[in-house]
């Protein structure tokens, strides 16, 4: 005779989840990161609030990194597993975006296999950080202001030294819980758009807590003409966070790009 638990389990392994990914961006500004914290508003508990009252079940969201209080994304992407969904593409997107604060954006869904992992299917993240050359109030809120002068070329020529190396534990947040301090940096580099902005792109596999803003901070510093291009070296070498520069404000700072495998 089957006790009610032996029941209740052999119901559960019948039922099939299925695996949704969403696409979506969101301003930081009012928000403590992406990832739930307690008593601290964060884009993972807005959504997960609003998608479980949505779906009338309990829904926990997976996203495809942690993006530090006040960073922003321009394109980010999460998975969550749910038992039904009742909705198209088209009015699932329509109806959630009514539901969802104003600062958050939901572009897509797509139900994909379990296999499909919004974090570690990632091949490769891009991040870019915005400056103003040019006090522009309407970019206060999504660029570092700093018109002095900037020796751009030296700061392209720090860049590319990221290129060469693996260990970030320089540019790395202290006392993180990451197991590695390892990533493999594919593109590095300072763009100038007109006179009134410039813009760092960088492309690795995985990123650091506090990483691209303490390189940023870094190669300020080259372009102030404070330290040598080729102290960046030295830097990487050193494996100590107290080497390296500055961090520059987070408000900057966007997940612009993901790329998957599939």
């Amino acid at each position: 005779m089957f006790s009610l638990f032996s029941l209740f389990l052999k119901h559960h392994k019948m039922v099939k989840m299925k695996r949704y990914f969403l696409k979506l961006a969101y301003n930081g500004t009012r928000y403590h990161g992406w990832q739930v914290q307690e008593n601290a508003h964060t884009v993972q508990a807005e959504l997960e609030q609003k998608l479980s009252l949505m779906l009338n079940q309990s829904v926990t969201i997976i996203g495809c990194g942690r993006t530090d209080t006040g960073v922003h994304a321009r394109e980010y992407y999460a998975h969550f597993e749910v038992e039904t969904f009742p909705f198209n593409e088209k009015d699932f997107v329509f109806k959630i975006n009514r539901f969802l604060s104003k600062d958050i954006a939901i572009y897509g869904i797509v139900e994909v296999d379990e296999t499909m992992h919004a974090r570690f299917s990632a091949v490769l993240r891009t991040y870019k950080y915005y400056i103003s050359r040019k006090k522009n109030p309407f970019e206060q809120e999504v660029s570092y202001f700093y018109n002095g002068f900037l020796d751009i070329a030296k700061m392209n020529r720090a860049a590319t030294m990221l290129l060469s190396f693996n260990d970030f534990t320089s540019f790395s947040k202290l006392h993180t819980q990451t197991a590695t301090n390892f990533c493999n940096v594919s593109k590095a580099e300072w763009e100038c758009v007109g006179e009134e902005k410039l813009i760092f792109t960088i492309s690795a596999d995985r990123f650091l807590r506090n990483m691209v803003r303490a390189i940023v901070g870094t190669l300020l510093e080259v372009g102030k003409g404070k330290m040598t291009p080729e102290r960046m070296v030295e830097i990487i070498e050193a494996k100590n966070r107290s080497e390296a520069g500055f961090s520059v404000p987070a408000k900057g700072l966007f997940l612009e790009k993901i790329a998957y495998s599939f």
